[in-house]
């Protein structure tokens, strides 16, 4: 499995931006520190897709930042991004694991204890786990608590990171819980300055560790 580092996972939203100001705001991101990067798209065909996501691995590389493909094991496939992240309705964590390889990466979600043990024991590197707060994005969300998120930290060997509505005014609810790092989407996508939200959420991620 290539190594990663979770501690700022950014989640890419492409809703209302042209392809420049997305491909722009994605490189702004990983300017101000992006650790990890995921490719999230609902709506493409499969062609757009892999179009896309061939020019934001482009754009990862050159800031040695693995890009992790949502959902999409052929997506991944076809450009040989550095993972793939499955939800609990997509494809079973072990089937993604033999499609991908061990020397993938493989995240899945997971919002209960049992969950995250199975995942775990599937083959996945890492988990999300959320939603903490209601979320704007597109994603349906059902929102997890403190003490599950708490739980499933303390239940799996592997990396947790805290997902949903979280940005630099909400995050002190984290503190004191063993996550790996947060996954932001709006926090970064939407900010007037996406460099700069990225390096604030990481000092403030790092403050508190």
């Amino acid at each position: 499995m290539k190594k990663f580092d979770p501690s700022l996972y950014f989640i890419t939203d492409s809703t209302n931006y042209s392809e420049e100001e997305f491909l722009y705001r994605v490189e702004q991101a990983l300017q101000g520190g992006t650790t990890l990067l995921q490719l999230r798209e609902k709506e493409k065909s499969t062609l757009e897709y892999i179009d896309l996501a061939k020019k934001v691995h482009a754009i990862a590389n050159r800031y040695d930042v693995p890009l992790i493909i949502d959902d999409r094991v052929d997506v991944a496939l076809a450009i040989d991004a550095e993972g793939v992240h499955v939800g609990q309705a997509d494809m079973p964590v072990a089937t993604a694991r033999r499609l991908m390889g061990d020397h993938k990466i493989v995240g899945a979600t997971a919002k209960t204890v049992p969950w995250a043990k199975e995942a775990y024991s599937q083959g996945a590197d890492y988990l999300g786990v959320g939603a903490i707060y209601p979320t704007t994005t597109k994603v349906k969300t059902v929102l997890t608590s403190i003490d599950t998120l708490r739980d499933i930290c303390n239940a799996v060997p592997i990396p947790v990171n805290a997902i949903g509505g979280l940005n630099k005014n909400n995050i002190d609810i984290l503190v004191g819980i063993p996550i790996a790092g947060i996954c932001v989407v709006s926090a970064i996508m939407k900010a007037d300055d996406p460099k700069q939200a990225a390096i604030e959420l990481k000092a403030i991620r790092l403050k508190k560790e």
